[in-house]
């Protein structure tokens, strides 16, 4: 699997379980709140509501990975899946580890110093 197919399946996914930190900047940058406001919804979102987030992005991710098999690999039938079972599980091993990755980078560097920056949090 090439890097940028490994981008193209993982981006979505890792975008949609890091909303709960995005959303705060969002709301600021777009002036719909304050700092207060956007540092409270953060709390919330990211205290109470990460696993929501994080379980919606290993969906997004699973999604993504059934429509790279069907559309770019002509796996369309679970006995191509079978036929070819080390191709899907290496695909499907590359792209979770692309995706935790991805999230761990998204979320807690780029993310955590938008905020900073922003002074959302410290």
């Amino acid at each position: 699997m090439k890097f940028k197919e490994t981008l193209k399946i993982s981006w979505l996914p890792v975008f949609v379980a890091s909303l709960c930190c995005v959303a705060p900047i969002v709301v600021l940058l777009a002036g719909l709140g304050t700092v207060t406001v956007a540092s409270t919804l953060a709390d919330t979102l990211y205290g109470d509501y990460k696993w929501v987030f994080r379980l919606a992005g290993l969906a997004a991710l699973g999604i993504a990975i059934l429509l790279y098999l069907r559309r770019q690999k002509g796996i369309c039938t679970i006995d191509d899946a079978k036929r070819r079972k080390n191709e899907v599980f290496n695909i499907v091993v590359v792209a979770l580890v692309a995706g935790i990755v991805g999230y761990i980078i998204f979320l807690y560097v780029v993310v955590h110093y938008a905020g900073v920056f922003l002074g959302l949090w410290a």
